[in-house]
């Protein structure tokens, strides 16, 4: 694990950069659970020596940020990435209930927004992956209880099932080609046994006709569960075309001349606009390829997993 890390984009002190948000405080917490911040095991597992405690790192976390500060904040962002993204929805109300009543809470889910669907041979692929997550690290006590007292606790770890219990702003910003669920969800290596798919992953541009209109339908799917939400006027959306995944911490795909624009409208100036009740900013772009500010990002092993 590397020391150091630059802060961009969203977390960026440059104001040419990051305008809405350059000059505050700014802290990023490490993944290092694999559960989105929910494990809470007791015991050490003796093979491996690891600790299955997210959820205690989250809080051990919380409680120093408030100690240093934090709870006299007003104006406050849970934002993350990936499995940040996942962590920001899990964690969204209970970190609103840690800050003063009067203060200025929302949160940001950057391609968090995980599916449950079948994959390319029909299999509940994902659905089982986190159902093995929830029930190694001992999540289902520290998921959303307005989800797990309706729902599975596999279930519970979908964002589609708990988003809508959400009270606190949220803001979901996601490519309807999430490229992460594409290649993991979807068409992943188990249901992809002869690598039909692994060009088309690299990139979008090499999918054949059969494999767009699959990926065409997952985005249906996908739009249909943001959707099923429900009508909000405190949720913010941002549903892109772009083949990618994660657009808030490369500066490119978050303020400059490649992000993506949506009604005329960058993805740093979305945020910022529903952050600061300038506009509520809720678009969902036109099925790909119509898009041409989507400069599709390919996805490559070292791109740190959701889970």
């Amino acid at each position: 694990m590397v020391e150091k890390l630059a802060f961009s984009a969203i977390l960026s002190n440059k104001k040419q950069y990051n305008p809405d948000f350059y000059n505050w405080n700014r802290v990023k917490v490490r993944y290092c659970d694999g559960s989105s911040f929910t494990g809470d095991v007791q015991a050490v597992n003796p093979a491996t020596n690891l600790h299955f405690r997210g959820a205690r790192v989250w809080l051990a976390v919380m409680q120093e940020l408030l100690a240093k500060g934090m709870r006299n904040a007003e104006n406050a962002v849970l934002s993350g990435c990936s499995a940040g993204g996942l962590a920001s929805l899990m964690h969204c109300d209970s970190f609103r209930a840690l800050l003063p009543m009067g203060a200025n809470v929302k949160c940001l889910s950057d391609a968090g927004f995980f599916l449950n669907t079948r994959d390319v041979s029909g299999a509940q692929y994902i659905r089982s992956y986190f159902k093995d997550v929830v029930s190694l690290h001992g999540s289902a006590k520290n998921l959303p209880r307005s989800c797990t007292s309706r729902l599975t606790p596999a279930m519970c770890f979908f964002p589609q099932y708990v988003a809508r219990q959400i009270r606190t702003p949220l803001f979901i910003l996601n490519a309807a080609y999430d490229s992460w669920q594409i290649k993991n969800i979807l068409a992943p290596r188990a249901a992809d046994p002869y690598g039909k798919w692994q060009s088309c992953q690299l990139d979008i541009k090499n999918c054949h006709p059969s494999q767009l209109k699959v990926m065409q339908d997952f985005r249906l799917e996908f739009l249909s569960a943001v959707i099923g939400l429900g009508r909000s006027s405190s949720r913010g959306m941002f549903i892109d075309s772009c083949y990618t995944h994660c657009q808030t911490e490369t500066q490119t795909s978050w303020f400059w001349q490649d992000s993506p624009i949506l009604n005329k409208t960058t993805i740093a100036k979305a945020v910022g606009d529903w952050v600061y009740d300038r506009t509520l900013f809720q678009k969902i772009d036109c099925p790909y390829p119509c898009n041409p500010t989507c400069h599709h990002r390919v996805f490559t092993p070292q791109d740190a997993p959701p889970i």
